[in-house]
């Protein structure tokens, strides 16, 4: 990546590479390519003065461009970038608490940062014998003094720590090499004419922000519009108008940004929006929601947006970012599949089988996938509803490898069958930064012919027709009397009880009661809702679980608005949910029942 940012600055050194919006509305600071060129060469001269060689640096910023000269000048010094979550003075304790795992873990050299978080970086306890070099407002002249030095492709580039959605967040260490095979994926499943114009409101330490939003635009030579995250959580309609007002052709994020613009952006608001120009509509999540996807295409499709700019994708840190993707263009592939065959492991198409392609007036297939979202569910005309609807997530791209594994026997899989994600492919990292043990089972997994070795993506899945579809986490599955439940369907069919239950934001998990497993729900209540009447609401929550899950809930609690423990990419952290359940932690709602 040094090498192609040098010679984007060398071909092109006024074309933009990057612009923020500050509150994500007004233009603020600009990047080219020979300023960030230089930029990234006074941050390495600095490195180069106070560090050696494969030292690491922690990161740590606030939304900005700040962010992106102190990663490429790591990179120009042979120093490994640590990017991580910025301290924030309203979440200290929180703050400390991630930061220090992390400190412990990599034990950094020095923390790049700058002039304004400087003296909150410094008061952080773990970081309080670290050196701290501010980066913003260097001196243009010190990237003369900056010496290039070779690089060996398999040289350790990131330490990409993971979002912690199932466990405490790890070191994934990526190469040289996994970064250019995994930008060139990208820019194969893109096609000749690469991402366009993009705008990015993803943080930037999170391997979607970083590979995604800053790697992908450098590697193309493209323009990126970036903003902040709490632009978009604050008022989403920021983000739609970043995409209408400069024209971005390429844009997205996980489900939860997509149900955010449908809920939060007022019809009236929407009417100045011009979407036709966004054709690469990326999504991820665990998995992905048709609904999801209906439900924006349907509201925003008269402003321009066509269905088939949605680009549904698979990644992981573990693989340094993409795993799989359809071809751009190409409309997302649903598949509807019965919810108790998939229950035991297997992959029966249930009707219809072939919905139509995603239709921006069809009202009354919204409402058949609203009614396919959670399986099990009862139809409007009170029928039994065995299905459950998947979008499909793409194939993977240049010679990177996918198995689907039984995870007991580790012998693939039939079609027709779900089994864990295998990888193997230039892009899988090479292992966990300090844990050998936990590297060997993820990183070097091998099937019962010896052939390998696999990345062991914990999640879920099967292959039809060579699409992949996501089913599920393996540690977050839910086992009880034999059968297997996923806990997004469960949640679902909590948060259509009643309209005070905030979508998106519950954890259904499992945890043990006198020996044996039982189901909790944790779901938060909207913000606006004052009084329930706790008492039916939780009978009917019973009630709707058992009806549509043949499950028996052990124990609801509400809690308030904002405080299910999520990753930096909306994923609920159900392990979280759960151990705040079993020590007494979380925050009960306190409205009036």
């Amino acid at each position: 990546m040094v090498e192609v940012l040098q010679a984007r600055a060398d071909t092109t050194p006024d074309a933009l590479a990057f612009c923020f919006l500050i509150d994500g509305e007004e233009e603020g600071p600009r990047l080219t390519y020979a300023g960030l060129d230089r930029e990234a060469r006074s941050v390495a001269a600095l490195l180069q003065d106070a560090v050696g060689p494969g030292d690491r640096a922690l990161l740590l910023y606030p939304p900005g461009l700040e962010f992106i000269p102190a990663f490429f000048g790591c990179l120009y010094a042979g120093v490994v970038p640590v990017p991580a979550y910025p301290p924030r003075f309203d979440r200290l304790a929180q703050s400390w608490q991630v930061l220090g795992s992390i400190v412990t873990d990599c034990r950094p050299a020095v923390v790049l940062t700058t002039r304004g978080l400087a003296s909150l970086v410094a008061g952080i306890p773990s970081c309080g014998g670290l050196r701290v070099l501010c980066t913003d407002g260097l001196d243009p002249s010190g990237a003369r003094r900056w010496r290039q030095r070779p690089i060996d492709p398999e040289a350790l580039a990131v330490l990409q720590y993971t979002s912690g959605s199932t466990a405490a967040p790890k070191g994934v260490m990526l190469t040289h090499r996994n970064l250019m095979h995994n930008q060139r994926m990208m820019q194969t499943a893109l096609g000749d004419d690469g991402p366009g114009l993009g705008v990015c409101w993803l943080p930037l330490y999170h391997d979607m922000g970083l590979m995604g939003g800053v790697l992908q635009p450098v590697f193309h030579g493209t323009s990126c519009v970036m903003m902040s995250p709490l632009g978009l959580l604050q008022r989403p309609i920021r983000w739609l108008r970043a995409i209408s007002r400069y024209r971005a052709v390429s844009s997205g994020g996980p489900n939860f940004a997509y149900d955010w613009c449908v809920e939060r952006i007022a019809p009236e608001e929407r009417a100045g929006l011009d979407l036709s120009s966004w054709s690469i509509a990326a999504v991820g999540a665990e998995p992905i929601h048709p609904v999801t996807l209906e439900r924006f295409a349907a509201a925003f499709g008269p402003c321009g947006f066509r269905p088939e700019a949605f680009c549904p994708g698979y990644g992981l840190a573990e693989a340094t970012l993409l795993v799989t993707s359809g071809p751009r263009s190409a409309p997302p592939v649903i598949r509807i599949v019965s919810a108790s065959a998939l229950e035991q492991g297997q992959v029966v198409a249930a009707a219809p089988p072939h919905p139509p392609p995603l239709s921006l007036k069809a009202e009354e297939r919204r409402e058949a996938l609203l009614a396919l979202s959670s399986y099990g569910g009862r139809g409007d005309r009170g029928k039994e509803a065995d299905v459950r609807a998947l979008v499909g997530c793409g194939h993977p791209w240049l010679g990177q490898r996918l198995e689907i594994v039984n995870p007991d026997t580790r012998v693939p899989c039939p079609a027709g069958l779900v089994g864990e994600i295998w990888i193997a492919g230039p892009s899988v990292a090479v292992g966990y930064w300090n844990r050998p043990e936990e590297t060997k089972h993820t990183f070097r997994a091998f099937l019962s012919n010896g052939d390998g070795p696999f990345l062991r993506t914990g999640d879920l899945g099967f292959v039809q027709d060579g699409e992949l579809f996501i089913t599920g986490r393996l540690k977050d599955l839910i086992v009880i009397r034999g059968r297997n439940h996923y806990p997004q369907d469960i949640e679902q069919t909590v948060q259509a009880v009643h309209p005070g239950l905030r979508a998106g934001c519950g954890a259904a998990f499992e945890t043990w009661k006198d020996g044996r497993p039982v189901l909790v729900i944790v779901q938060e209540v909207e913000r606006r809702c004052r009084s329930l009447d706790v008492a039916r609401l939780v009978g009917d929550i019973r009630q709707a679980v058992a009806e549509r899950h043949e499950l028996q809930v052990h124990d609801v609690q509400l809690v308030e608005y904002g405080s299910i423990p999520k990753t930096s990419s909306g994923k609920i952290q159900r392990h979280a949910c759960r151990q705040g359940y079993e020590q007494g932690t979380l925050r009960r709602w306190k409205g009036k029942a």
